[in-house]
């Protein structure tokens, strides 16, 4: 349950009716529904810090939790930020996956180096898991961006901007969304950015552009700094002289006729004019060898092309390549953004010291370039792969932060949309009804009662997350009379609840329905996904060598769910073999080894927030990344450090991290 509500808007002066402060203008079906959320608040729950990476004087946090509730958390602790970036769901329909690599066996790769033989990338086998569904009803859809937008602006400092990334399927009406939030004074810019080459679609013109839509808090006053873009082809070929050293150059008007504010009149080397500059300014460029004398005798100076900044950056952008396959930056994750189009937006619109938040955080490129770029940072995301992803990069590029995590249920279930699809086998007895409006998941039969609509909160929308009065009103007076006369029973599932008191009770004073309300609290079943991974292991002290201190060897290493993966993957690979793709199965030892992503040791504390005194990270070919920093070592199956190791984490190939005491 949250700790308290944190008001959208500034409560109303006396007298100012609060529907006022939220103005629709875009109206569709339910688009009123947001109205009595956002007057309830957002939901403020309290903050659990998980790690701390160095000092981190200036605060910076990678946080996992939604958008609302973490906005909430900054607006209750003063924290304002200075420009926004997301790029939040499109509602494309799409499903988005992880390339899951399984890494090499340790005892493998030794022999594999010993050898000096090039890997062979073909046998790093792959499968994908899904990590989350951009699956929306488009109603829903705007709501839910509704109520983000309000918060994200809640948060936003007097000169902030916001940047928000979409494509077609929504982006034209998000922006009506945002005149309506942010106000239509306030719009600056839809930026255009070529995402793709050109393409060939049979049916339609070749989709291969986003949009952006840059809105500022007030008209006025606020953050832009001119950037540049490269000049086209056909500005630098007017750059078709060159100097002895190779330099190009255009030659540049040093007259002044026809400019405001006159010139100096002066003969120089024989030619007598207008000048735009004074003699001794004239004398320098010369000195230089920054003048050149044309065949009529005129004196015109020499623009290098290697001094110029480039164009001012207009708003269609094609200078910026998407992340291809073999990039430096490319972290494996669906949807990832390039570095160069985030430096582009915080050089624009912040300056060095400035805090920088992306509340859709993903790959963790915001807080990235941000870092770089001196600037302060928020990283905020859903999900446990974002978080993973993000921490990881950010210490690879020296950053400091906390790492926090919002304890709101959803870290119960560390995959939504994998929970999602097995929801139906989680809960007893539930099955499809196809009479059944959408809106519930399905029915359970009962030899008394008849069928028992059953509804579960979608755990991919965060605005059916909360069982409130508004979604019991919801379900009172929309869902229910929308049922089969026959029913006499639904069950109610929520994973947050305001008040079980409050909720129960608002259910006894609504007369109007005969049927009767179960809730029921769906982190019962969730708990029972949650399995954690097994490991054997020993420790030894190392004083054979140079490094001394203390080493883990990983014995045996056993994840059932990642097994299970496995198997559907081998299973469905069996069914679609043919002659030209003959069925090759993913194998795993005994040992289980090739199932590690990343291992930590806690050497500091051996309970609560962790400190990752020492850990290593295998990249998908197999090598080394220790403490931040690659190497072209193989794993050889254990982890250093110099003090005595108190806890041992390890994350699977997945992504789920589990914490074993060290004795």
């Amino acid at each position: 349950m949250p700790i308290k509500y944190v008001p959208f808007i500034p409560e109303p002066v006396e007298g100012q009716a609060v529907l006022a402060n939220f103005n629709r203008v875009l109206k569709y079906k339910g688009a009123d529904d947001v109205t009595s959320t956002l007057q309830r608040g957002m939901p403020l729950y309290e903050m659990e810090k998980q790690e701390q990476v160095g000092k981190n004087p200036d605060g910076n946090m990678v946080i996992r939790g939604e958008c609302v509730s973490a906005c909430a958390y900054l607006k209750e602790h003063g924290i304002q930020v200075d420009l926004v970036y997301i790029d939040p769901p499109f509602a494309s329909g799409a499903d988005y996956a992880k390339k899951v690599y399984v890494r090499r066996n340790p005892k493998v790769a030794a022999a594999i180096a010993q050898a000096e033989q090039e890997l062979d990338i073909d046998e790093l086998r792959t499968f994908e898991e899904k990590m989350y569904g951009d699956v929306w009803d488009k109603e829903k859809y705007l709501n839910w961006m509704y109520e983000n937008l309000t918060a994200i602006k809640s948060v936003m400092s007097e000169t902030a901007s916001i940047y928000v990334h979409l494509d077609y399927h929504i982006g034209h009406y998000v922006k009506i969304l945002m005149d309506e939030v942010f106000g239509e004074d306030n719009f600056r810019n839809e930026i255009i950015w070529k995402r793709a080459t050109a393409h060939s679609d049979a049916e339609f013109y070749g989709n291969n552009f986003d949009c952006i839509y840059f809105y500022t808090k007030v008209q006025d006053y606020y953050v832009f700094n001119t950037v540049y873009q490269p000049y086209d082809d056909a500005y630098i070929t007017r750059f078709s002289r060159c100097d002895p050293d190779g330099r190009k150059w255009d030659s540049g008007n040093l007259t002044a006729k026809g400019l405001q504010g006159g010139g100096y009149e002066y003969e120089y080397k024989g030619y007598r004019s207008l000048w735009r500059m004074p003699l001794e300014t004239m004398e320098r460029l010369d000195k230089e060898g920054r003048l050149h004398i044309t065949k009529t005798g005129g004196i015109r100076s020499k623009v290098y092309l290697d001094e110029l900044p480039g164009m001012p950056a207009q708003s269609m952008w094609v200078d910026i390549n998407p992340v291809n396959s073999q990039a430096i930056e490319r972290a494996e994750y669906a949807t990832q953004k390039p570095e160069a189009l985030l430096e582009r937006i915080i050089k624009a619109s912040s300056n060095e010291g400035m805090l920088v938040a992306d509340f859709f955080g993903g790959s963790g490129v915001t807080a990235a370039v941000a870092a770089k770029l001196g600037r302060r940072f928020i990283h905020c995301d859903i999900g446990l792969n974002s978080i993973q992803t993000t921490r990881d990069r950010l210490i690879a590029n020296g950053a400091e932060f906390d790492v926090l995590e919002i304890k709101d249920g959803v870290q119960l279930y560390r995959n939504p949309v994998q929970t999602m699809d097995k929801i139906k086998s989680l809960i007893p007895g539930l099955k499809n009804e196809d009479s059944l409006d959408s809106f519930w998941e399905g029915a359970i039969s009962d030899s008394k009662l008849g069928t028992i609509p059953v509804y579960v909160p979608n755990l991919m929308d965060s605005s059916s997350k909360l069982l409130d009065k508004v979604m019991m009103n919801r379900i009172i007076h929309q869902a229910i009379p929308d049922l089969d006369a026959s029913v006499k029973k639904v069950i109610v599932y929520y994973i947050d609840i305001t008040s079980v008191e409050e909720i129960e009770a608002f259910i006894t004073e609504d007369d109007s329905t005969t049927v009767e309300i179960e809730l029921r609290d769906l982190k019962d079943i969730l708990d029972d996904v949650v399995i954690g991974d097994y490991v054997e292991f020993h420790t030894e002290d190392v004083h054979a060598d140079l490094y001394g201190g203390y080493q883990v060897v990983i014995d045996k290493f056993i994840s059932d769910r990642v097994m299970q993966k496995i198997d559907d993957f081998n299973n469905k690979s069996r069914m679609n073999a043919t002659a030209k793709r003959p069925f090759k199965p993913i194998e795993i030892s005994e040992e289980g080894l090739e199932l590690i992503e990343f291992l930590s040791l806690d050497c500091t504390a051996a309970d609560g927030e962790w400190h990752s005194d020492s850990e290593i990270k295998i990249d998908k070919n197999g090598y080394v990344i220790a403490n931040g920093a690659k190497t072209q070592d193989f794993w050889n199956g254990s982890i250093r450090s110099e003090k005595l190791p108190l806890r041992l984490k390890i994350r699977n190939i997945c992504g789920d991290e589990t914490v074993w005491e060290i004795k």
